[in-house]
């Protein structure tokens, strides 16, 4: 039930284009981030990591598939777990038709820490098509901090440290899996760049579920790992291995 005041037209017109002023606000500091985005430098990767496809052994220069820039989604599924987590499950779900991004020079896929064994069934099972690569036995999800493990590297999520996160209260990313997005480029010499990664809630915008629902007098009603896989609506649901 919405409990929101009925009032004349003039006077919802009135408070209508106090919003729109700040989401006119709202859209010019966007623009000025994203500006500040594309500045970024670049860092080389200068590590041979081995990831796995549905025909083999693949290098992290073969995700580009022949394009400019690849986008990668770090996918929590651990290599324990039967399936994929929800919450990585909705933002995936809310990827659009991969044709506008490749005519745009750039490849979207994921990659998840869980063997090729694993992925492929869950993703069949989701109907998902885009590629999708097992990092199971490199050091990759460590490198990039979306798996934490203080016997294998040091703990770093969101650009915070392990005291960091502990005194902040954020445990649970002191090991395991957790989500983010890397973004990489190729150089005109051919080096793999990585540009740009994002974790936490820097990937809200990426959610398009919340992006319609936060149009709404209802909004997001639930949290991210509160969506069960989009298969299980009709039946109980544990929301899946998430943060």
């Amino acid at each position: 039930m919405v409990d929101l005041p009925v009032v004349a037209r003039d006077e919802w017109l009135t408070a209508r284009r106090e919003l729109l002023d700040q989401e006119k606000e709202l859209t010019r500091l966007r623009d000025r981030v994203t500006a500040s985005r594309r500045q970024l430098p670049a860092v080389a990767v200068d590590k041979e990591y081995t990831l796995t496809g549905p025909d083999g052994p693949v290098r992290l220069a073969d995700l580009f598939e022949g394009r400019r820039q690849l986008i990668v989604y770090h996918f929590m599924f651990d290599p324990a777990w039967t399936e994929g987590c929800s919450s990585c499950s909705l933002l995936v779900d809310n990827v659009g038709h991969l044709a506008h991004l490749r005519a745009s020079d750039t490849t979207f896929a994921v990659v998840s820490r869980a063997p090729l064994s694993s992925i492929t069934p869950f993703r069949d099972r989701m109907g998902w098509t885009f590629p999708w690569y097992s990092s199971h036995g490199s050091d990759f999800n460590y490198d990039f901090h979306v798996t934490n493990d203080p016997d294998v590297a040091p703990v770093e999520y969101n650009y915070k440290d392990a005291a960091t996160l502990e005194q902040e209260g954020l445990t649970p990313f002191l090991r395991g899996e957790a989500h983010g997005l890397s973004v990489f480029v190729r150089s005109d010499d051919g080096r793999v760049l990585h540009t740009y990664s994002t974790y936490g809630r820097g990937l809200d915008p990426l959610l398009n579920t919340y992006n319609y629902l936060d149009l709404t007098p209802l909004g997001r009603q639930r949290y991210v790992n509160e969506f069960p896989h989009h298969d299980t609506y009709d039946t109980p649901s544990t929301g899946g291995h998430c943060h």
